[in-house]
C-alpha cells in the first residue's frame, strides 16, 4: 500500500468475489457530511459499503479489505462484467452529491486520492478503460462522481481515459449506430436516454442533455478507434 495515512472503520457489508479485480469504480456520498455516509457504509442495515472513503480534507478510511466483494455499485454493467462488485475495488469519495449541494471535489481531497488510485491500479493491473464512475456502470439509477469531478485531471496522471480533443470527426451514424458504439464501448444501453446522458456526463460535462449531436460522435469515434497496447 501507498503511505497515505488511513483510518480503519470496518463495514460488515462483504462477502467473497466471484472474479478478479479488473475494475475501479469511483462514487460520490451523496450524503450530508462525511460522518453521515461512513455511518451508513459501516451499518448492516444499509446493505452497502465501499473499499475506501476520501474525505474532503484528505483523510482515508478504510472500511473494506480489498480482497472482499466490497457492496457499492449495486445493479450494473460495463464492458461484457454484470457483477461490477466482484470484480471492482470502490471508492467512495465524500460530496453531498446533486440531492444535498454538489460542489466542486476540493484540491486536498483529490491528493489523497491520486495516490490511493495508483496504488490500486498498479498493484491490481487494471487499465484506464477500467476506471469507471458510478453512473457509467449504472446509469439508469446514478449520477456520481457527476460533471465537476476531475477527470481530466485523472487523465494527465494515466489515472482515466482522457477526452479527446484533436482531429475529431463526426462519422454521422444514426442514433441507433450510435447507441450500438456505445455499448461497445461498455456501457448498459437498455435505457438509452440515461446511457447518453452518462456518457456527455463523463466525456463532455459542460452540455449534458441526452440529444446525440456530432461533437457526442466524434468523441466516441475517437474513444473506439485503436490505441496502443496499455492505453485501453
Amino acid at each position: 500500500m501507498s503511505d497515505v495515512p488511513m483510518i480503519e472503520t470496518p463495514s460488515p457489508n462483504f462477502d467473497e468475489r466471484k472474479s478478479p479485480v479488473s475494475m475501479l469504480v469511483l462514487h460520490y456520498t451523496g450524503m450530508r457530511d462525511a460522518q453521515s455516509a461512513i455511518a451508513w457504509l459501516a451499518s448492516p442495515e444499509s446493505k452497502v459499503s465501499a473499499h475506501y472513503v476520501v474525505c474532503e480534507d484528505g483523510q482515508i478510511i478504510r472500511m473494506v479489505d480489498e480482497a472482499k466483494r466490497a457492496w457499492h455499485a449495486g445493479r450494473s454493467h460495463w464492458r461484457g462484467i454484470n457483477d461490477v462488485n466482484s470484480a471492482s475495488i470502490g471508492i467512495e469519495i465524500v460530496n453531498p452529491g446533486h440531492e444535498w449541494g454538489y460542489r466542486p471535489f476540493p484540491q486536498a481531497q483529490i491528493g489523497a486520492l491520486i495516490p490511493l488510485m495508483h496504488d490500486i491500479v498498479q498493484r491490481h493491473g487494471i487499465t484506464r478503460g477500467n476506471i469507471v464512475g458510478h453512473s457509467d456502470v449504472a446509469p439508469a439509477r446514478k449520477q456520481d462522481p457527476g460533471e465537476l469531478f476531475p477527470w481530466g485531471q485523472l487523465a494527465r496522471l494515466r489515472l482515466a481515459l482522457p477526452r479527446p480533443t484533436r482531429n475529431l470527426m463526426d462519422p454521422l451514424w444514426t442514433d441507433s449506430a450510435f447507441l450500438l458504439a456505445l455499448e461497445r464501448f461498455g456501457y448498459d444501453i437498455a435505457e438509452p436516454d440515461a446511457a447518453v446522458i452518462a456518457f456527455q456526463r463523463r466525456f463532455r460535462p459542460e452540455l449534458i442533455d441526452g440529444v446525440i449531436d456530432g461533437e457526442c460522435r466524434a468523441i466516441l469515434l475517437a474513444l473506439l478507434l485503436p490505441k496502443p497496447r496499455g492505453d485501453e
